[in-house]
C-alpha cells in the first residue's frame, strides 16, 4: 500500500514525516526506495536514519521506514505554498508512481492552517487542535458579480468540492482525536472578520482555512486516486494577529496526526480508502 502525503513547505513536510516514523514498526529503509523497481523514478535514495529520500522530476520525497510486515509505504513530499504549486507537484508524483509500476492508493493534503470560530456549539476548530476533511472546498474559486461572489460552478465550469472516503475520513479523524468538517482552500489567506464570517455563512461546515487541499484533491481526480486532507491549527481564521500565531505546537499537533493516520491505515483494509 502506497500513500503520497503533499505539504506546502518543508517545516509541515518533516512533522509529517517525524509522526510517521514515530509510528513506523520495522528496520529502516535503504538504497533502493521499497516499492519501486530498477530504471524507474524513485528507485534509488539516500537513508537518512529512518528516512529514505528520492527524486522525482522537480521535486525530492521524504519516506519513513514502511511499517510492518504490511509494507504500508508513506511518501512525503513539499511542493510549495498554493493550489497551483500543490497540484502540480501532486500529479508529478503520482504520474511518475505509474510509470514505474506502483502507484499510489491515497493521497493526503496535510499542514497546518486556520481555525474557523463558528457559530454552532462544539464546532470551532480551536488552535492546537486538528481537522479532518469530509469535504475539499476552493472557497474562492469563481466570479465577484453585483450580487456577491459566484462559484465556479454556478458558472457551468468545473467543481469546488471533491469528498473524501467517508470510511476512512471517520477512522482517521478517531485515531488522531480530531474534529470532521470542511477544509476550504483560498489563494488570498483571510485577514478579517468579515471574511470570515462571509466564508462560514457561505460553508456553514468549514472548520478550517488552507491553501493546498483543493490543488492535490484536482491531481488526485485526474488519477483516480481518493484524497484526505488533514490539517492543524496553527491561528484563528480572521485579522491577522501574528501573535496569537502557535506554529510549534501547530507542528507538534500534525506530527501526531501523522502518526495517528499512520496507525489508521495500517489498521483499515484499503477498502475503506474508497467507500463513504
Amino acid at each position: 500500500m502506497r500513500v503520497l502525503v503533499v505539504t506546502a513547505v518543508a517545516a509541515e513536510r518533516d512533522a509529517v514525516v517525524r509522526g510517521a516514523s514515530a509510528a513506523a514498526a520495522g528496520p529502516a529503509g535503504a538504497g533502493k526506495a521499497p516499492g519501486t523497481a530498477e530504471g524507474t523514478p524513485g528507485a534509488t535514495g539516500e537513508a537518512s536514519g529512518p528516512v529514505v529520500e528520492f527524486a522525482v522530476p522537480g521535486y525530492v520525497l521524504h519516506r519513513p521506514a514502511p511499517a510492518g510486515p504490511e509494507r504500508l509505504v508513506i511518501d512525503v513530499l513539499a511542493a510549495g505554498v498554493g493550489p497551483a504549486a500543490a497540484a502540480a507537484g501532486t500529479a508529478t508524483a503520482l504520474a511518475a508512481a505509474a510509470l514505474s509500476g506502483s502507484p499510489y492508493g491515497l493521497a493526503v493534503s496535510a499542514g497546518i492552517g486556520g481555525g474557523f470560530a463558528t457559530p454552532a456549539p462544539g464546532r470551532s476548530a480551536a488552535v492546537g487542535s486538528v481537522v479532518v476533511s469530509d469535504a475539499i472546498v476552493a472557497a474562492d474559486l469563481g466570479a465577484e458579480t453585483p450580487d456577491g461572489f459566484v462559484p465556479v460552478t454556478d458558472l457551468g465550469f468545473g467543481t469546488v468540492e471533491h469528498r473524501p472516503p467517508g470510511a476512512l475520513v471517520r477512522a482517521v479523524a478517531e485515531a488522531a482525536g480530531a474534529q470532521r468538517g470542511e477544509v476550504l482552500t483560498v489563494s488570498t489567506v483571510t485577514g478579517s472578520a468579515e471574511r470570515a464570517a462571509a466564508l462560514v455563512a457561505a460553508r456553514p461546515g468549514a472548520l478550517a482555512e488552507a491553501m493546498e487541499g483543493f490543488g492535490v484533491a484536482e491531481a488526485a481526480a485526474v488519477h483516480g486516486v481518493p484524497v484526505l486532507e488533514i490539517r492543524a491549527v496553527s491561528n484563528p481564521v480572521g485579522p491577522r494577529d501574528r501573535a496569537a500565531w502557535r506554529i510549534g505546537d501547530a507542528l507538534e499537533a500534525l506530527a501526531g496526526a501523522s502518526a495517528a493516520l499512520r496507525e489508521a491505515l495500517r489498521a483499515a483494509p484499503a477498502e475503506t480508502w474508497s467507500t463513504s
